[in-house]
């Protein structure tokens, strides 16, 4: 099965293009200003085609950016977005599983995950907070972003249908319940301060180290 973060064809090298990155990371970017450090390393987990990873660079020059995926499809598009748009801060992407009880990183100080948890396992949501707990300090941050059902919100048509063609494609996909995956963080020492919503019924979640 192909990624089902991309929807295009390839461009006509390795780079992949995904239309909900050309339409989200306006919006993710001014919320990053307010929610990143103004230095040190992010780790982008479940970077995708590699587009955020680049224009996220590209905004934010005082921080070094890392990007990661588990698929080799999407580390060969990050690393040809890399090629195509180099810069100082960009690192070239490392494979990460989510799952893997030891990443290739031993300490960043922000981590952020776009779309990644509702296209992956319980198992790797789970393991997505074991990693955030290992590496980041206290006080640091850990961005979330993507559809989220939460208790006593009418969980939007277009976010319904989304869910139920996720779970069509794979038992274990699904949009994750906010309240589960906060309480799931909480035991793990990461604790939601903000969540701010998001165009076409998207949210960001910052958790924080204590």
């Amino acid at each position: 099965m192909s990624d089902p973060r991309f929807h295009k064809q390839p461009m006509s090298d390795e780079r992949r293009i995904s239309p909900a990155a050309a339409r989200n990371v306006e919006p993710i970017i001014s919320v990053l200003e307010r929610w990143l450090p103004t230095h040190g390393t992010v780790l982008e987990v479940a970077s995708g085609t590699g587009e955020h990873a680049v224009a996220f660079a590209k905004r934010f020059p005082n921080l070094d950016w890392q990007s990661s995926d588990v698929s080799p499809e999407a580390l060969s598009s990050i690393a040809a977005w890399i090629e195509a748009c180099p810069m100082e801060n960009l690192a070239p992407p490392v494979r990460l599983d989510a799952l893997d009880a030891m990443w290739p990183l031993e300490r960043v100080d922000a981590i952020l995950s776009i779309n990644m948890v509702h296209i992956c396992s319980w198992a790797a949501s789970l393991g997505l907070l074991d990693g955030a707990a290992r590496l980041l300090g206290s006080g640091a941050p850990l961005i979330l972003y993507g559809p989220w059902s939460e208790q006593d919100v009418v969980t939007a048509p277009s976010n319904l249908a989304f869910d139920a063609d996720l779970r069509r494609r794979n038992s274990e996909w699904g949009l994750r319940t906010a309240a589960a995956f906060t309480a799931s963080a909480a035991e793990r020492g990461l604790v939601l301060v903000e969540r701010r919503a998001m165009p076409a019924n998207n949210l960001m979640l910052l958790f924080r180290r204590i």
